[in-house]
């Protein structure tokens, strides 16, 4: 992944390395039961996995946010006064269909079950897209997901929002079942100790938006940022798989956006899905995610069957 000409600017660990840094007085204990719960539709992760690099994770972060809270402590001794300590957030980011939503799921539970029980709040950018009522009005309802797509004001107003301790803020809803946000219904986030965000666009700076003058955006807020990898033979195989499932389950709910798929052929269902790819999902990805991986301070790299094989850290 790494020019090996040029030196890197990450520490470069196999799960067998990364899993020595896990201490096991430190160890955060994992039911399979627990685990079905975290993994997202059609992903694919076992117990040995969550040992070998995630309970490593989760202990790299837990510092990180303790360094956070050390840092406020440095700050209200210079001030003289107590302050407020803002959240610690982290951002999960990487293609569709790579498993940001299983690894966002389960280090909201790993963080979760640290000693001090710190408060983890877990949201996605997908309830910050435009509703496709208005996505249609733009003309860019294939666009969903890309830049364009996001009410970007709305998500940093938010993040403001959230570092400047603003209690109750809600967060707007989408439904992978109508394939749109839900109105007027709302998740509730609250002043966490840790804030998790996962989205394709969370890695994503003004150079993404030039039709947005604003000199901050949103990863200038991010405490820590995570790039889920994996090569596109994989997120579209990956990819193909999901969609065939779905037409087996929810395509068949009448109320779900592509009721009309759950009847066709497997055939024409994968030609399909290999279209929607090449057309929509590929083009993102090129054009607007892989090219922010290298901002991410730690690069997650899968391989067949969603098995990690690489870590990288940033030095």
């Amino acid at each position: 992944m790494q020019d090996t000409k040029q030196p890197s600017p990450y520490f470069e660990f196999s799960p067998e390395q990364w899993t020595e840094f896990s201490h096991k007085k430190e160890r955060i204990n994992l039911t399979n039961e627990e685990l079905q719960k975290c993994l997202a539709y059609n992903d694919n992760l076992s117990l040995e996995q969550v040992e070998k690099v995630y309970m490593p994770l989760s202990r790299l972060l837990y510092l990180y946010y303790r360094s956070r809270h050390e840092r406020s402590t440095v700050i209200e001794q210079f001030l003289g006064k107590s302050i407020e300590s803002a959240p610690f957030i982290i951002s999960i980011s990487g293609s569709v269909s790579v498993g940001k939503t299983t690894t966002a799921r389960l280090l909201h539970h790993l963080l979760s079950s640290w000693p001090s029980q710190p408060k983890v709040s877990l949201i996605t950018t997908d309830g910050y897209l435009y509703p496709n009522a208005i996505l249609e009005e733009k003309g860019i309802l294939n666009k969903k997901g890309f830049p364009i797509s996001y009410d970007v004001h709305r998500l940093m107003q938010f993040l403001i929002d959230v570092k400047n301790g603003v209690r109750d803020l809600k967060v707007p809803v989408y439904s992978h079942l109508s394939y749109d946000v839900i109105p007027n219904e709302f998740t509730v986030v609250d002043r966490p100790d840790i804030l998790i965000i996962e989205g394709v666009n969370v890695l994503q700076n003004g150079a993404d938006y030039p039709e947005i003058r604003n000199s901050t955006f949103i990863s200038d807020f991010i405490d820590f940022s995570i790039y889920v990898d994996a090569s596109e033979d994989n997120l579209i195989t990956w990819y193909i798989d999901r969609f065939l499932k779905l037409r087996e389950s929810t395509f068949n709910k009448k109320e779900s956006f592509f009721h009309r798929f759950a009847a066709i052929p497997e055939a024409e269902a994968i030609s399909l899905a290999k279209l929607t790819w090449q057309s929509i999902n590929h083009v993102n990805l090129v054009e607007n995610i892989l090219p922010c991986r290298n901002r991410a301070n730690l690069i997650i790299r899968k391989g067949d069957r969603h098995a990690i094989e690489k870590i990288y850290l940033r030095k």
